[in-house]
């Protein structure tokens, strides 16, 4: 009997292991019909989308970067020219310092020498006036030593201070003869 169903099984096509039954194939393909729509109508649209956002995003930062370095770059270029600007101010700065500093000495030297020519006429003068105030004392005390000696000499004192002055002035005007005559 053992062999009898042994060979009536064997007789009996046994189904292949790898090949599905035609019932899991139809589950499994509507299965697969309806994750297929649910990806397609759900997921790829959310998927795309964000992908899209994220390109927009990546390309609005590339263009904010590129807009930044425009403008890093027309500042620098500002900055360039302001500098420029600056050393060209600094430079007619210093020349006008320099001819003002010219100017100035200029001026100082004439001032020094006004002053210098004011301070030596004064001096002058000065001494002038000291010079004439010493030769008025000095013949009012050589004419009273003169007529002093004269009196001594001639034994009488001469009074008479119009005349004794007259005798003085003629004494010492031909002193003032004689030495000019000598030079």
């Amino acid at each position: 009997m053992l062999n009898a169903l042994v060979t009536n099984l064997a007789a009996e096509e046994t189904p292949n292991p790898l090949i599905p039954a035609w019932y899991d194939i139809i589950w499994s393909a509507l299965w697969f019909v309806v994750i297929l729509i649910v990806v397609w109508k759900v997921a790829l649209p959310r998927f795309t989308k964000m992908l899209d956002e994220r390109s927009a995003a990546i390309e609005g930062n590339i263009a904010k970067a590129d807009e930044a370095q425009k403008e890093a770059e027309a500042a620098l270029e500002e900055y360039t020219r302001q500098l420029a600007e600056a050393r060209t101010e600094a430079g007619e700065i210093r020349e006008a310092a320099r001819e003002d500093g010219k100017r100035i000495i200029a001026e100082a030297k004439d001032t020094a020498t006004v002053e210098a020519a004011r301070v030596t006429a004064s001096a002058h003068a000065q001494i002038e006036a000291e010079r004439q105030t010493a030769l008025v004392s000095l013949r009012a005390e050589v004419g009273t030593l003169a007529l002093d000696l004269a009196g001594g000499v001639i034994g009488e004192t001469l009074s008479d201070d119009a005349r004794a002055t007259a005798v003085v002035d003629r004494f010492l005007a031909d002193l003032d003869a004689s030495e000019k005559a000598a030079q």
